[in-house]
């Protein structure tokens, strides 16, 4: 008889669930978006009931159309760091504010300057940054007193929906490690931490492993879902941990590239470290699987940013013709030689994470000449959020202690054949891309099968991905690139005081704009 699993990914722009056989092959998929509110250039908000309520919408699709398939156990991938303050009522009192919102960016400072901020990293393994719920939360406590005389509990949206299936506020120690309140050798909230944010240890959730195994989801619930309400659900952890599962970056060495709105570069080590200069993440996936690495804010934003403010005719035509706008992007990036004549961009469009961490530093075109075309900005916009991801790379090559051996590359990017070869010219390494796009769902799922004792380790993983595509490295273009990078990274650190003055005078204009 075949079993069956199903993961659930509560996505940023969207939930998505897989129904796989237990050998990893996709029986159906759903995926359900929301948007993301953003006012302003540093609010970044969404409503968690909308978020539950697709959740929900995901299970009960996939149950109504594979009544007979009923999953042994669900379980769950989630984005990190996002915040929702809840009252004495079990109620929101803020919408679920996101990993994009840097509404704490001076609080984040003070942390890092004033308050020891490198210290409190080194022991949560969360670099202090607007994203951090650390930093929000202080932002809250001192800047919000109203909202914060009134929490109860402060939690993330997977602590959310759990508190509706289960009715307990838990919280994983993959997501409470991307917190930056959790000591990662003492699996604990850390005291200094919460002394910072202000708050009582009892206003978090109680922390519990990735593999923790709820039962008896709220029958109502399981019943309007379509679940046998015993079903077993697994907490398991975040997205960026269980994507390097679902692609089977799991080994030595063994590096995993996501790019989908955001992007990151991850490997998994086997106990929790941080990196001197700050630059890298260390989150738990189980108590013996940690993963080091670094996000980047401008993925596929950039490549969304471009289609709207640059593209615009070329997406009415590639619509009237039935084709995928990206896919007509890419097409007019072709046409330009690797490097796009000298032309590099910095894809800071949204601040960055990894490796600077300054919400501060913005995008900008290098290199401009009357020369450089549209199609040139293009490429250049492309190539550029491959180089930022490979100065992470580089600051995540420093911590390991072991050679890379492959990287393998995920997300939304990762259908296109262009930018799959750009990553392998600019890496100067060959690229490998699961056919599966949906890596959190099956990595959840992985988890699932090891939480409920099927497999006594990951190594099922390589069974599952199935076939992939391969890039190797193009010598002409590996050799543009080479020569086109120390300038990408300079550049970065020579306008870091002018990064700071221009986005205190956009920050000027916006508080001119609301008075």
């Amino acid at each position: 008889m075949t079993t069956y699993m199903l993961g659930v990914d509560i996505g940023t722009t969207s939930t998505k669930a897989v129904l796989f056989t237990k050998d990893g092959k996709v029986i159906q998929k759903e995926n359900i978006g929301y948007p993301l509110h953003t006012p302003d250039m540093s609010t970044a908000e969404q409503d968690p009931e909308e978020i539950y309520q697709a959740v929900k919408q995901a299970i009960t699709n996939i149950m109504k159309k594979n009544r007979e398939m009923m999953p042994a156990f669900i379980s769950f991938s989630s984005a990190m760091h996002s915040l929702i303050a809840i009252d004495e009522n079990d109620q929101p009192l803020t919408p679920c504010i996101t990993w994009a919102d840097n509404r704490s960016e001076s609080w984040a400072h003070k942390i890092k300057d004033e308050w020891g901020g490198h210290e409190i990293y080194k022991r949560t393994g969360t670099p202090i940054h607007p994203m951090s719920p650390l930093s929000k939360i202080t932002w809250i406590t001192n800047e919000r007193p109203e909202i914060a005389q009134r929490t109860k509990k402060y939690i993330g949206i997977k602590e959310y929906i759990f508190k509706k299936f289960f009715n307990q506020y838990v919280v994983d120690y993959s997501i409470a490690s991307a917190m930056g309140m959790m000591n990662l050798t003492e699996l604990t909230w850390d005291k200094e931490a919460l002394k910072i944010a202000g708050i009582r240890e009892d206003q978090l959730s109680t922390l519990v492993p990735t593999t923790q195994i709820f039962t008896h989801c709220d029958s109502e619930l399981a019943l309007q879902m379509g679940l046998d309400p015993h079903i077993p659900f697994v907490i398991g952890a975040s997205d960026g941990v269980l994507s390097n599962l679902g692609v089977n970056a799991i080994g030595k060495g063994e590096i995993a590239v996501t790019i989908g709105t955001s992007g990151a570069i991850r490997t998994i080590i086997d106990r929790p470290q941080t990196d001197e200069k700050g630059r890298i993440f260390c989150y738990a996936l189980t108590e013996d699987h940690w993963v080091i690495g670094g996000p980047v804010n401008n993925g596929g934003i950039v490549l969304r940013w471009i289609r709207d403010e640059f593209a615009s005719s070329e997406v009415e035509t590639a619509k009237r013709l039935g084709l995928d706008p990206y896919e007509v992007l890419t097409k007019i990036a072709e046409r330009v030689r690797p490097g796009a004549n000298g032309l590099i961009f910095h894809p800071f469009l949204a601040g960055e994470r990894a490796p600077v961490w300054n919400p501060d530093v913005r995008g900008s075109f290098f290199g401009l000449t009357l020369s450089h075309k549209k199609e040139h900005m293009i490429r250049a916009a492309l190539e550029g959020v491959i180089f930022n991801l490979y100065t992470v790379f580089l600051a995540l090559m420093e911590c390991m202690d072991e050679p890379v051996t492959r990287i393998q590359a995920t997300g939304g990017f990762a259908r296109s054949a262009v930018w799959r070869q750009m990553m392998a010219d600019i890496f100067d390494s060959e690229v490998v891309v699961p056919e599966s796009y949906e890596s959190s769902c099956l990595g959840a799922c992985i988890l699932g099968l090891y939480a409920t004792g099927e497999i006594e380790n990951f190594a099922v993983a390589s069974d599952m991905i199935g076939s992939t595509h391969r890039h190797t490295p193009d010598e002409d273009a590996a050799n543009a690139y080479r020569q086109l990078m120390p300038s990408f990274i300079n550049l970065t650190r020579v306008l870091t005081e002018e990064y700071t003055k221009i986005a205190n005078y956009q920050r000027g204009l916006i508080r001119k704009d609301s008075e």
